[in-house]
């Protein structure tokens, strides 16, 4: 295709009447050809997404591409409440753009994130002219990592989310009281992103923050989700597979904040009967990068490359292209020929690609390390007492954010950093094995158990798997966090959901294992008071315990591939 034809805000009428526009990128000769639709809340023309999407080099491969704005967002009329219409007008834009002049009549979705979630709306309201979507890195849960996380506040993805999609809400509300006014409160709520770090994140209470008070965007709040359950389900996949008919390739980064929701919906959507394919690398919510943290992954693992397999777009265009016209599949040029495993996934540390057949892996043997009173970590269980290891967690002093599956403001990156400034804290407890004389692989999903005390009503527990190498560097793997109601003074059971991973932990380095109670600001500080309402005058000092007895046993379970070198 060397001609494409771009048509710029083309409307589609909702249901109830309401016009959204798209901005639609399609061969310039005669079809039919398959619709590929994006629909999204961040504007169809900002050069980020266009970047990510590449409608132009789609519509050259001989695809109608359509890019939505959402409703009530940049070009389209009506409200825009988060996730709240996505099904409904999901289903109406998927059958407009079947229409459209040229199509053969079948749409296939892409995108990532919201717009990955948006496929997965439209998919449960099963539109007839939609037959494949390709979400990449969108949650299953929203109460699993964009909303809340074991029970924690999501405040680090949350915050900064909910002001930046403030910034077109306050441009139209203001529309008609002029210039002047428009840029004052812009202008304001730029002042709030730009110091979010240093003061946005630290007022309370997070759960009704001041911020989104004061520039009167309370409904994007994610906090709203709690006050308002049917927000949350307006946009939960978990538990509604049965009602998706349309197969879907799963994109997925073991450094992404929704990470566990993307393996998810490839599990539930396989245990369902409906085709899926699953793609894990090792990136970060952005992008498929090969640099995340402090580590290079190497060349191989960037989206631009896929270990020599083709670049990540043309891996959707080639499997939604076998849904939507399977004729023309052969006409796709060889560098992304064959088919496409049920599982692609980036093991890292060995840094390789690796297909399989299925996700959880069956050979993975879940193995518990104990957590030991001298700061071991062992695969032997303690057979006596061996008293409890302590700390004080003081909400006024929690934990700094350092890594992980994070989407926060741009002080904080995500993936595996140096651990060396959290585990000199007094706050953080740190149990280390001895060093490996094999290579130790680590693919699944990993939990902790511990058995706790703490003198506090309420309180977290954050657990982070980590790798030590030879010069003594502790990097992060991964980590989770429970909020818990307590019987104070008195020992509960605790399990953790670290979430997944795939990680080779090489001969020479050693597995650590931190345990605290903030990870701030990636989730909000819990103030250790039952009755408190949030706010920094009611925060006190927890007393926290950590059982290492053969009764009340500290544990993590790691999922471990047998035998590397011939996985």
């Amino acid at each position: 295709m060397t001609k494409i034809v771009v048509e710029f805000d083309m409307a589609a009428v909702m249901r109830d009447g309401t016009v959204l526009r798209a901005d639609i990128y399609r061969p310039d000769q005669e079809g039919p050809w398959p619709v590929l639709l994006s629909r999204m809340p961040y504007g169809k023309g900002a050069p980020s997404l266009l970047a990510m999407l590449e409608p132009t080099a789609l519509a050259k491969q001989g695809f109608i591409v359509v890019l939505q704005d959402t409703r009530g967002r940049f070009s389209s009329d009506g409200d825009w409440e988060p996730w709240t219409h996505e099904e409904q007008d999901g289903y109406d834009s998927v059958q407009w753009a079947a229409t459209l002049p040229d199509s053969n009549g079948s749409v296939g979705m892409y995108g990532s994130s919201y717009l990955g979630n948006a496929q997965w709306m439209a998919a449960l309201s099963r539109p007839p002219a939609l037959k494949a979507i390709a979400p990449q890195v969108t949650w299953s849960d929203p109460d699993d990592g964009l909303f809340s996380r074991g029970g924690a506040l999501e405040l680090g993805l949350s915050l900064p989310w909910s002001l930046a999609q403030g910034i077109d809400t306050v441009m139209r509300r203001h529309a008609a009281d002029g210039p002047a006014v428009v840029g004052d409160a812009v202008a304001a709520l730029v002042k709030d992103l730009d110091e979010i770090c240093t003061t946005a994140y630290w007022e309370t209470p997070a759960d009704h923050h001041p911020a989104f008070v004061r520039h009167d965007i309370r409904e994007l709040g994610f906090e709203h989700s709690r006050r308002e359950p049917g927000w949350a389900a307006s946009c939960r996949v978990a538990g509604r597979y049965q009602e998706v008919e349309v197969p879907s390739l799963i994109i997925a980064g073991w450094w992404d904040c929704f990470g566990q929701g993307s393996l998810d919906n490839f599990t539930e959507a396989r245990a369902a009967g409906r085709p899926a394919n699953l793609i894990v690398g090792p990136w970060p919510h952005p992008g498929p990068y090969s640099q995340v943290g402090d580590t290079n992954f190497g060349l191989g693992a960037s989206g631009d490359l896929m270990g020599f397999r083709g670049r990540l777009i043309d891996i959707q265009s080639r499997w939604l292209r076998q849904w939507l016209a399977p004729d023309a599949v052969d006409a796709e040029p060889p560098a992304v020929q064959g088919a496409l495993p049920p599982v692609l996934l980036f093991v890292m540390g060995s840094n390789q690609w690796r297909e399989e057949s299925e996700w959880p892996l069956a050979r993975a043997v879940e193995t518990s390390w104990f957590l030991r009173a001298d700061g071991r970590l062992t695969q032997d269980s303690p057979l006596e007492d061996e008293g409890s290891s302590h700390y004080s967690y003081n909400p006024h002093n929690p934990v700094p954010t350092t890594g992980g599956s994070i989407l926060m403001s741009s002080e904080f990156r995500a993936g595996p950093m140096d651990q060396a400034v959290v585990e000199a804290r007094p706050d953080v407890t740190v149990f280390t094995s001895e060093q490996l004389t094999a290579d130790l692989e680590v693919t699944g999903r990993v939990r902790a158990t511990l058995h706790a005390v703490t003198d506090a009503e309420t309180t977290d527990w954050v657990v982070r798997l980590c790798d030590v190498d030879p010069t003594g560097t502790s990097t992060n793997v991964v980590d989770g966090i429970l909020r818990v109601d307590t019987r104070p003074d008195e020992y509960m059971e605790h399990i953790i959901d670290l979430w997944s991973t795939s990680y080779v932990f090489r001969a020479g380095h050693r597995v650590r294992v931190q345990v605290t109670s903030s990870n701030f600001p990636r989730w909000d500080r819990n103030t250790n008071a039952r009755a408190s309402d949030g706010t920094a005058d009611q925060m006190t000092t927890a007393a926290q315990g950590i059982g290492h007895d053969a009764v009340r046993r500290s544990f993590i379970v790691l999922p471990i591939i047998p035998d590397v070198t011939e996985a």
